[in-house]
């Protein structure tokens, strides 16, 4: 008997049972062990949700006993990395990745018919659920009629892309999609799409396994917070995992984070999380799995622990993991979840040595970091960084520091003005205690008859209809619209650039007098340029926070010391007098926010507006391109396809540097998604073929159409690079001539001289969104090798799905320490037989005056898998390429 075989038990024999679903079995962890339930005991809980889903695939696409053998023998101290084969049960996207993932599925279709196969081939085979959310802007704002306004202006510019969206709703199985207008995919997920455990018929059994995830999106880790595995991938790794293979996870550290104490009166979660984003950067999680333990677990709600979990991109960790407790089960039942579901929870955490007990010994860990939650202070992060935490009352000095601003003023636009204050992102309006504690303050400070600077462009865009439904029950909208956070939409918006246009007056004002101005947000992400063009300094804080610097309107004001403004009665209004306690916040809490409130809003949601259900459809198992589109266009990755080896492994010979970047290069830079100027080269193809500026949309929308993408890469008008100088934006030398031009221009005139590109990085590059056209990007532009001192996670394996090297220095080299000055070239020689996980790459510097020298760079290839995915020329070629080789389809996974 195998294994598996042996490890399958019947739930209800395991100290549980479950009313009225019997029958129901489970694949048993303890039993594959001689310690049993002891020695699962201490592995930390991540790791067991792991070896679960290896242990259940065990015989599919090559999964053996000794992967789970070597997942139930790690121990803290071990060194080397597992690879783990990891089937997720389901994927998750948003449209900005979501519906370039089902082009590239269109276009999967297309190769495999032209192989002489059936399009259905190419069909997802676990459950996708796409939300379209991100392609929300913010056109209007601060009255009534923006909420149907910009839903509006929302249709008209993305019509096409929806019609494709409901092309795969019709033709691809198991793909779901809840149409724009209803919120943000992270939040939707958190109350309504997670399950935390699912069930599935395998031959004569139902099995009950974990609700485990990979999503489009770097915040797919939000649902961390409620006990499910899942984090974010690029939109290459995710369409493989929806054809049934798996994703490789190199497991490396798993990080214990123990909390204790409790939050002090009047600091928000959004506080918390600011501060844990500080110190576990400075910790350096960055590929780890993080998980959370210890006494703060009893008493801390989930939806902090789902505000902690969304923001595990900012301090680098795979994952954010909170374990199946008691409150994860109050949660589910406050969220209108199914009673006997919820006990259906209970009992497989239980049984399958999930289930966090506050009286259980703790797990191992490879490292352990304590944090007090009673030394949280209020704070806020910026300019420029999520991890750049500032205590409220140093928030001034940081700004000075930061630029050469004048003295604020307070009766006119000046250095530190506030000109977007925007409540929005799945982070915090996902968390009803904050969104209360806004909506309280703008009724203490209506009372005062305090009202928002004029120049400000403020805004409320909720990650759910649920949070509309319960400011509107508690009367607290209300006292938000009179402030100007009237709802503009229900999606992502501002936290995702999507801020819309300032009044033309204030823009002209910023630029005439080259103010220094700033953006205040409840978002999770504040990197140069992604705002807003205009905010050269941006703030994450919480709702409230966000609030009152509308009212003070400068960022140069000391909320702790200063007042916020004067009332109509002609006194100062400190933000102390008008901030809510907590007590009032749990009051409204308890009154507004029940299960029936969440049943309402989500009973419908795939219906979608009246403009949603008039889109036509077009029909037919391939997708008809229409050649004069400039939103869809069959991508090239399969161009020219055949079995043979791929030019991204041989010889690179006399490659030019094409950009050399600084530190902390995010895929903002890389590829923006905001507004498209008109005079880049993206704009420039657009306005040539009949589009009007007007018209452009931003480049998020524009990511099914390649040619506007890879114009856009690197154009981020914050981007410096040391090839030019002093220069901001998507510009660099053209070598041997030395001649300035954009990047796209470059990148092609290397491309007509047979010339290779290599990118050359400072640390932590492709921090941020996991958005996979910063690596598709790349690649067309003709980059065979990025060099770099570290990688974010996400994006080094982004990179590596679309055939491009990452390498690394060795700890001791820079950039600067070689002196380059981007004249070089640099030959790398028998590259694939180089290229290994963990090995060395030793390549050839050539300076323009003749002189050479060796290199010995790291190979960021960190598993077999991998190796085999770039050999391939990444993920699509190796996915058509096995369906070529078999006559038969790709081993289907049990789910």
């Amino acid at each position: 008997m195998s294994v598996r075989e042996a490890a399958l038990k019947a739930l209800d024999s395991i100290e549980a049972t479950v009313p009225a679903q019997p029958g129901l079995h489970f694949y048993s962890i303890a039993a594959t062990t001689s310690g049993g339930a002891d020695a699962i005991a201490r592995l930390p809980f991540c790791l067991r949700a792991l070896a679960e889903n290896v242990l259940r695939h065990i015989g599919t696409n090559d999964v053996e006993e000794a992967d789970l053998r070597h997942l139930l023998a790690w121990r803290p101290e071990l060194e080397d990395v597992i690879a783990v084969p990891f089937h997720p049960a389901r994927v998750l996207m948003q449209d900005y990745t979501g519906i370039p993932a089902l082009v590239d599925l269109a276009a999967l279709r297309d190769a495999i018919v032209a192989q002489g196969q059936a399009a259905t081939r190419i069909n997802p085979r676990i459950p996708v659920d796409l939300v379209i959310d991100h392609s929300l802007i913010v056109d209007q704002a601060g009255h009534a009629g923006a909420l149907t306004y910009n839903l509006g202006r929302e249709f008209e510019r993305n019509t096409e892309r929806y019609r494709l969206a409901k092309w795969a709703t019709a033709t691809l199985s198991k793909v779901r999609v809840v149409p724009p207008g209803n919120g943000i995919v992270h939040q939707i997920n958190l109350e309504r799409i997670a399950s935390i455990v699912c069930t599935q018929e395998e031959g004569a059994h139902v099995v009950v396994f974990p609700d485990t995830m990979v999503g489009t999106d770097s915040h797919s880790t939000m649902v961390n917070g409620i006990g499910v595995l899942g984090w974010g991938v690029g939109g290459i790794e995710a369409e493989a995992a929806m054809l049934g293979l798996p994703i490789t996870v190199p497991l490396r550290r798993i990080v214990g984070v123990r909390l204790s104490g409790s939050l002090r009166a009047g600091v928000t979660a959004t506080d918390l999380v600011l501060t844990l984003t500080q110190q576990l950067r400075a910790f350096n999680v960055v590929d780890a799995l993080v998980e959370f333990f210890g006494p703060a677990l009893d008493t801390l709600a989930v939806t902090d622990r789902a505000t902690i979990a969304n923001m595990a991109p900012e301090y680098g960790s795979t994952a954010a993991f909170f374990p199946i407790d008691a409150a994860t089960l109050r949660y589910l039942t406050a969220s209108g979840r199914d009673a006997a579901h919820v006990a259906l929870v209970e009992a497989y955490a239980k049984a399958q040595g999930l289930w966090r007990a506050h009286d259980a010994r703790d797990p191992e860990y490879s490292s352990m970091l304590d944090f007090d939650l009673s030394d949280v202070a209020p704070c806020v992060a910026g300019p420029k960084r999520p991890q750049d935490r500032v205590e409220l009352d140093a928030i001034c000095d940081s700004f000075r520091a930061a630029f050469s601003s004048g003295a604020p003023a307070r009766d006119r636009l000046s250095d530190g003005a506030v000109i977007i204050a925007a409540i929005t992102s799945c982070t915090n309006t996902s968390n009803p205690a904050v969104m209360i504690a806004a909506g309280l303050l703008a009724r203490n400070a209506r009372a005062r008859g305090l009202k928002p600077r004029p120049w400000i462009k403020t805004s409320l865009t909720p990650g759910s209809r649920v949070v509309g439904a319960y400011l509107e029950a508690s009367g607290l909208q209300a006292d938000l619209d009179a402030l100007g956070f009237q709802v503009a939409g229900y999606g992502c918006a501002t936290c995702g650039g999507n801020s819309g246009q300032l009044d033309e007056a204030v823009e002209n004002q910023i630029h005439r007098e080259d103010i220094i101005a700033t953006a205040v947000l409840s978002g999770n992400r504040n990197f140069e340029a992604r705002i807003h063009p205009m905010a050269r300094a941006n703030y994450l804080m919480s709702p409230p926070l966000v609030i009152a610097y509308a009212l003070a309107g400068n960022i140069q004001i000391d909320l702790t010391r200063d007042p916020l403004c004067d009332g109509s009665d002609g006194r100062p209004v400190y933000l102390r007098e008008i901030w809510p306690d907590d007590a009032a916040v749990q009051a409204v809490l308890e009154n507004v926010l029940t299960p029936t409130l969440f049943e309402t809003q989500y009973r419908n949601i795939l219906d979608g507006s009246p403009e949603w259900r008039a889109l036509d459809a077009p029909s037919g198992v391939v997708f008809p391109w229409d050649a004069s589109s400039t939103y869809i266009r069959r991508p090239p990755f399969l161009d020219h396809f055949d079995t043979s080896p791929v030019a991204q492994t041989g010889d690179i010979v006399d490659a030019r540097i094409l950009l050399m970047l600084g530190d902390s290069t995010t895929t903002d830079h890389i590829s923006p998604v905001g507004s498209i100027p008109a005079e880049s080269p993206a704009g420039l193809y657009l306005r040539e073929r009949g589009v009007k500026p007007v018209d452009f949309n931003a480049y998020g929308s524009r990511r099914a159409n390649h040619e506007v993408m890879v114009r856009g890469t690197f154009a981020n008008i914050r981007l410096s690079n040391e090839l030019v100088p002093g220069v901001l934006g998507g510009q660099t030398k053209c070598f041997p001539e030395g001649e300035v031009m954009p990047i796209y221009d470059a990148a092609m005139r290397y491309a007509a001289r047979g010339v290779s590109l290599v990118i050359v990085a400072g640390r932590e590059y492709g921090t941020g969104s996991s958005r996979d056209w910063a690596a598709k990007g790349t690649s067309l532009l003709g980059v065979r090798v990025v060099i770099a001192e570290s990688f974010e996670r996400i994006h080094r394996s982004n990179l590596i799905m679309m055939g491009v090297l990452p390498l690394e220095f060795p700890s001791d080299v820079t950039r600067k320490t070689l002196g380059l000055a981007g004249t070089e070239t640099l030959r790398i020689e028998s590259l694939d037989q180089q290229a290994r996980p963990g090995g060395a790459v030793r390549a050839t510097l050539r300076r323009a005056d003749g002189s050479s020298e060796a290199l010995e760079l790291n190979c960021r290839i960190d598993t077999a898998n991998e190796l085999k995915v770039w050999r391939a020329g990444g993920m699509m070629r190796l996915v058509l390429g096995q369906l070529s080789e078999a006559s038969t389809a790709i081993p289907r996974s049990r789910h």
